[in-house]
């Protein structure tokens, strides 16, 4: 149980429904910042504007999965309220307090860093990213199937980065008949894809594996598809970036070439948010429950 811990939570989309939920039935007292255009409200919960809030006695700050944007504003799918977060906001907190957020940027470090607390990013988890990786699967299949024109059955399919997101994604697109190859640099990697009986490439040789593809799956958060690389694609290909934003790909370029292009960060949030948010909120309870114990 969580009783005597107040939880703060900010912002967040349909994914947040579930971790309130589960707050509350675990006894927290929870703050609800950026929630007034919610239909239902929540037993145990109180909803406050961001000026009412008083964050001296709040043992945990959850931020939404993606955080904050580089001047600290917080998303806030259910309601018009901007939210940002500050260093003075978390020195107003009490020195044990901590801030859960599925990722981070130098904004949020620095900020936690400056007023001496402790940043938990729970998509850093293996086990959150595991489980998060099933509903991300269900999505790219489901935008590579509504964005072509072919089967996934027999198509060329790269996909590029082969940590927890890209290893399902090439397994189930395997599974589905798809011709999978799979761009890493490490040699632990190219063992592993060749193991599970799908073809390894380096991403030096990016520019050579997609002339023929047709479905171009990236999970590495860096720049990798850039100008001259698009430029070798088919015209029909199309990119799905699961990458975080800004994603891993020269978007402007494809646009212009005429290559469908979708950054689709946080599928899980929008193919099952439920799903997406119980995982999360299990991961958080535990964390909680420490915290609780420290």
């Amino acid at each position: 149980m969580l009783t005597d811990l107040h939880i703060t939570i900010l912002g967040g989309d349909a994914r947040q429904i579930e971790i309130i939920r589960k707050l509350t039935e675990m006894d927290a007292t929870v703050t609800l910042v950026g929630f007034d255009h919610l239909d239902h409200g929540f037993a145990g919960a109180t909803q406050k504007k961001m000026r009412e809030l008083d964050l001296k006695e709040v043992d945990a700050i959850v931020l939404p999965v993606s955080g904050t944007s580089e001047n600290g504003e917080v998303e806030t799918t259910f309601s018009k309220e901007k939210i940002f977060i500050s260093e003075k906001m978390l020195e107003s907190t009490p020195e044990h307090c901590v801030v859960y957020t599925g990722i981070s940027n130098k904004f949020l470090d620095l900020c936690a860093k400056r007023a001496g607390r402790k940043v938990v990013k729970l998509f850093e988890r293996d086990d959150v990213a595991i489980y998060n990786s099933i509903p991300t699967v269900e999505g790219t299949i489901m935008m590579a199937i509504e964005n072509t024109d072919i089967t996934i059955h027999n198509s060329k399919t790269l996909v590029l980065g082969f940590g927890r997101t890209g290893m399902s994604v090439a397994r189930a697109f395997d599974a589905l008949g798809a011709k999978v190859k799979v761009g890493t640099v490490k040699s632990a990697d190219m063992a592993r894809i060749s193991e599970m009986g799908l073809q390894p490439f380096h991403l030096n040789d990016l520019q050579q594996a997609v002339i023929d593809s047709d479905i171009i799956i990236n999970t590495i958060p860096a720049l990798v598809l850039k100008a001259n690389i698009i430029s070798k694609m088919p015209m029909n290909a199309l990119i799905i970036d699961l990458a975080s934003k800004p994603g891993g790909t020269d978007f402007r370029y494809a646009e212009k070439r005429g290559i469908k292009a979708l950054l689709a960060p946080g599928l899980p949030g929008i193919v099952a948010p439920k799903t997406a948010g119980k995982i999360i909120a299990n991961v958080l309870v535990q964390q909680l429950s420490e915290l609780n114990t420290s």
